[in-house]
């Protein structure tokens, strides 16, 4: 059939029809038919090399119009090595062990009957992100990977380089046998289709949003599809009065510049007073060196090349080579600013102090709290997932990186011999 994107609802049901179908059998697919999907899209994605390029071209050209920052482009961007992370993903996430039918736990009652509890697919995702195109690649593969068909809604910007890649995907199914409906792009940049999936109750099982706070916000406000939240990463490095020079130096300076737009990049820094004028002054230095606008407050202010901080500086996600930072008096007054003004993403603390640090981890609730440690590694490969949707910061079922194993759910398996309840 024919699929015409002039009627929208129309459009959307076939896709979730076709969707809910497809997870049906996925269901039931063995371990060996996921993984052999997996290595032909990733063969598919080399393969096709040159297509995918070529897209890439089309969707930087568009978003260079549009008007996209720096760093909303770098995102955006696939060159060779963007491409063999996506085909590294593809092929570390074939090789995870197959969460579905794990068996979580299992007891005997006292009555005879013998309970498993065993790790089920959620049944239809939708995925709903912005200009990163990689996220069609590792959100089809994890939601695959946990016997999950998934509905893919890119964003504008990546529209062409998304069905490129989705088309890698598809390749990978047929090879396998599995049925293409299991990975479906929605083929349209109609807004009117975020608005449709969001409301469609009886075949999307949960939607998963990845992009800044604006989309969130709305899928949060407007969805009646359970939703998997993917905030803003309002990052804190907090630079306590013990921690470590040359540590501190590396781990800022990674954290903010690295890759600026990435949803773990370094958005704050807290740095402790006793160091302000030592450890604080060098590390401030050597962003400003590096390229960084650093918008500071109080005696960081004072600094040669710092902007002076304005009200709104705090709590914001700039996605740019630009950094707030601010002196402290305490831990726990650092720790008071990241309740006030985080995003419960990802924040860390830099100190050899280890009753500072466990303070720190203990006391805030963020989704990845780190210590001594970049906040670039807040990305579902570097936890050993091979990839993931994105960071959930809810608190409801799936938190942090959300791999394959956490979008599954999970249901009891009760076996008796005859046995009746009394």
């Amino acid at each position: 059939m024919t699929r015409t994107t002039d009627d929208i609802p129309a459009l959307m049901a076939d896709i979730g029809s076709r969707a809910k179908a497809a997870a049906a059998i996925l269901a039931t697919a063995n371990s060996e038919r996921k993984h052999a999907a997996l290595i032909a899209a990733a063969e598919a994605v080399w393969d096709n090399r040159e297509a995918i390029y070529a897209a890439n071209a089309d969707d930087m050209e568009y978003g260079t119009q549009k008007g996209l920052s720096p760093a909303m482009l770098d995102r955006l961007k696939l060159d060779e090595n963007g491409l063999r992370s996506i085909i590294d993903g593809l092929r570390a996430i074939a090789e995870q062990p197959d969460p579905v039918g794990e068996v979580l736990a299992e007891w005997d009652q006292p009555s005879g009957i013998h309970i498993r509890r065993v790790r089920t697919p959620l049944g239809v995702i939708g995925v709903i992100y912005e200009s990163r195109p990689n996220v069609t690649a590792d959100a089809g593969a994890l939601c695959l990977k946990a016997g999950n068909a998934v509905i893919l809604r890119g964003g504008s910007e990546s529209f062409h380089s998304s069905r490129a890649l989705h088309g890698c995907l598809q390749q990978g199914l047929r090879a396998a046998n599995l049925p293409e409906d299991a990975i479906q792009l929605v083929p349209t940049r109609d807004r009117a289709a975020v608005q449709e999936m969001l409301t469609m109750t009886d075949t999307i099982d949960v939607i998963v949003p990845r992009g800044g706070k604006g989309l969130v916000g709305l899928v949060q406000r407007e969805a009646r599809v359970p939703v998997f939240a993917h905030l803003e990463g309002i990052v804190h490095i907090y630079i306590d009065k013990d921690a470590d020079p040359e540590k501190t130096l590396k781990v800022v300076l990674n954290a903010k510049t690295r890759r600026t737009g990435i949803c773990g990049a370094a958005e704050c820094l807290l740095v402790h007073k006793d160091i302000a004028k030592t450890i604080g002054t060098g590390v401030i230095s050597a962003l400003i060196d590096a390229g960084v606008e650093v918008r500071a407050d109080g005696s960081l202010s004072r600094i040669k090349g710092t902007v002076t901080a304005q009200a709104d500086d705090w709590g914001q996600e700039y996605l740019d080579m630009i950094i707030a930072a601010r002196e402290v008096d305490s831990i726990d007054q650092a720790i008071e600013h990241i309740r006030r003004y985080g995003s419960n993403h990802t924040d860390c603390i830099i100190t050899e102090d280890a009753q500072a640090a466990e303070t720190f981890m203990n006391t805030l609730d963020s989704a990845i709290l780190m210590h001594n440690a970049s906040t670039q590694f807040a990305d579902g490969g570097e936890f050993g997932m091979g990839a993931e949707i994105g960071i959930a910061t809810g608190k409801m079922h799936a938190r942090g990186p959300v791999g394959a194993a956490q979008l599954t759910s999970f249901k009891y398996l009760v076996t008796g011999d005859g046995s009746v309840r009394a």
